[in-house]
């Protein structure tokens, strides 16, 4: 999970939520959503490489809907197809350890996404 700034022009990282169950989840995401005055929620959309939706699209897209209910914001999705890659990539070039790169990689990603969003404009 990621924040941007109240300008919108960084993203910091947030500690990876350990998935529980999806009352739980989504009761976590509501909590620091309302703690960080969060508008928007920003969900990666994953794709396959060739731009189609697969059934974990579907799932993602499940997951909006209920975190839309839950929260009372407007969750909008972000192509999310090589974050996990461009997070690897950095933390290997950083040097820190196998072990220490697994637990960050999630964290990476989700500011990666956010940078994304952000450097293009932050479109509504």
């Amino acid at each position: 999970m990621a924040l941007s700034d109240p300008l919108h022009l960084t993203a910091q990282g947030l500690p990876t939520l350990q998935r529980i169950n999806l009352r739980t989840d989504l009761d976590a995401i509501d909590q620091l959503a309302s703690e960080h005055e969060v508008e928007l929620i920003l969900m990666g959309l994953p794709l396959h490489m060739d731009g189609r939706e697969g059934r974990q699209t579907a799932y993602t897209r499940d997951f909006a809907e209920r975190l839309t209910a839950r929260t009372g914001r407007a969750v909008r999705f972000w192509d999310e197809r090589m974050t996990s890659i461009e997070a690897e990539r950095v933390l290997k070039s950083s040097g820190i350890s196998i072990a220490k790169r697994a637990k960050a990689v999630d964290k990476l990603a989700a500011q990666i996404l956010l940078e994304s969003y952000l450097d293009a404009g932050a479109p509504q």
